[in-house]
C-alpha cells in the first residue's frame, strides 16, 4: 500500500474553478421542503445543494467520505446549527442516521459522481488531463489506488473493469497495451495511463485544434471511459449506490422525496430499475385480490428524468450528462 499524505488536506487545485451543483432549482422544486423537514445529503461534496436546503429546513445530515470534503465542511458550515456532518460513506446511510437517533427523513438529495474541486486537484489522480498519482480513491485515507491495482490485476480483470463501467469497445486492446507497458515501467501517473489509452485509440482520436480545423463534431477525450471505469470499480461506487438505494425506503416518512443525480448510463439504469420496480406491484402478484402489505409498492414516481437545459450546459458543460430521477415514498417506514 501506498503511504497517505495528510497535507492532500490542503491542496489547491491546479484550476481555479468552484464547484457548481448541477440542476440546482430542479433539486430544490423536487425535494418539496418545509420548515419542519429532516433532509439527507448524500453526497456532501462542497456542499452547493446542502447551503440552498438549509434555511429551508429544520435539520440537514450530510454524508461524506471524501476528507477534502470534511475538512470544508468543517471550514465552512460548522456554525451552522441545523447541519450535522456525517464522516461515512452514504453506503452507511441507515448507520450513520441512528448513531443521531433519527429514524425517519423527509427527503434525501444523491448527486452522484466526481465534483469539480476533485477533477481539479491533479493529486488526487481522477483526471487524465493532469499529471498527478494514479490513485481515484474518493477516500485517499483508505483502500487501494488505481496503480497498485493495475500493478497486479489479470489482463481478463483489467478489460472485465474497462468494458463494464466504461462501456470501452476498446477494453481489450487497453488492457493488452497496460500489461505489455507494465512489464518494463510501473504506472504511476495519470499521464502515463491516458497516453497508454490515447496510443491505442489513436486512429480514432483527433485533437481538438483539428477537429475544429475540420469543422468536426467535439467528441470525448479518448482515455474518459477507462478512466471513469476505474474510478468507479476503485470506489465500489455501483454497489454503494445500490446499498444506499435500498436502505433509502428504509428511512423515508411518507411523503418524502429521493432525488437522484446521476452522470452515467450505469448509474442512471441502476437508479431507473430500482425507482420504477418499487413503484409497481410485482407482475406474478398482479392478480391477487389483495396484495399483501409487504408487497405493495413503496414508491410513487413523481415526473419524468429530467435533464440539464442548454443555457446551464453552456454554464457548467460538466451538467450535460446529468440526469434527475425523483420518487416518493408512498408507505410508511414499517
Amino acid at each position: 500500500m501506498t503511504e497517505n499524505n495528510n497535507s492532500e488536506l490542503t491542496m489547491t487545485p491546479t484550476h481555479k474553478k468552484t464547484h457548481e451543483p448541477v440542476l440546482f432549482n430542479e433539486v430544490l422544486a423536487n425535494l418539496s421542503l418545509n420548515t419542519n423537514s429532516v433532509v439527507v445529503d448524500a453526497t456532501f461534496g462542497r456542499g452547493g445543494h446542502s447551503a440552498a436546503i438549509l434555511p429551508q429546513v429544520s435539520a440537514l445530515y450530510a454524508f461524506d467520505r471524501d476528507p477534502t470534503a470534511v475538512a470544508h465542511a468543517k471550514n465552512h458550515f460548522s456554525e451552522i446549527k441545523n447541519f450535522t456532518l456525517i464522516n461515512r460513506p452514504f453506503s452507511e446511510l441507515q448507520v450513520g442516521l441512528s448513531e443521531h437517533a433519527i429514524k425517519g427523513i423527509d427527503g434525501m438529495l444523491m448527486d452522484l459522481g466526481v465534483s469539480s474541486p476533485q477533477l481539479d486537484v491533479a493529486e488526487r489522480g481522477f483526471s487524465f488531463r493532469l499529471d498527478g498519482p494514479l490513485d481515484m480513491r474518493m477516500n485517499f485515507e483508505q483502500g487501494m489506488p488505481v496503480s497498485e491495482w493495475l500493478a497486479d490485476a489479470s489482463h481478463q480483470d483489467i478489460a472485465r473493469v474497462i468494458r463494464t463501467f466504461g462501456d470501452e469497445s476498446d477494453a481489450l486492446a487497453i488492457a493488452t497495451e497496460i500489461l505489455a507497458v507494465r512489464e518494463h515501467t510501473a504506472l504511476t501517473r495519470t499521464t502515463q495511463l491516458a497516453d497508454i489509452v490515447t496510443s491505442v485509440k489513436a486512429k480514432k482520436f483527433k485533437s481538438h485544434a483539428q477537429r475544429r480545423k475540420e469543422g468536426m463534431k467535439k467528441t470525448i477525450h479518448p482515455a474518459t471511459k477507462t478512466f471513469q471505469a476505474l474510478r468507479i470499480f476503485i470506489n465500489q461506487e455501483m454497489h454503494e449506490l445500490e446499498t444506499c438505494l435500498e436502505q433509502s425506503l428504509e428511512v423515508l416518512n411518507a411523503g418524502g422525496r429521493l432525488c437522484v443525480i446521476s452522470f452515467h448510463s450505469l448509474e442512471d439504469r441502476i437508479v431507473k430499475r430500482f425507482m420504477r420496480d418499487h413503484s409497481r406491484v410485482d407482475p406474478v402478484l398482479a392478480g391477487l385480490p389483495e396484495i399483501p402489505v409487504a408487497m405493495r409498492p413503496k414508491l410513487k414516481i413523481v415526473g419524468k428524468a429530467t435533464h440539464a437545459t442548454k443555457e446551464e450546459i453552456e454554464k457548467n458543460p460538466r451538467a450535460r450528462s446529468a440526469v434527475l430521477r425523483v420518487a416518493e415514498r408512498i408507505r410508511d417506514v414499517a
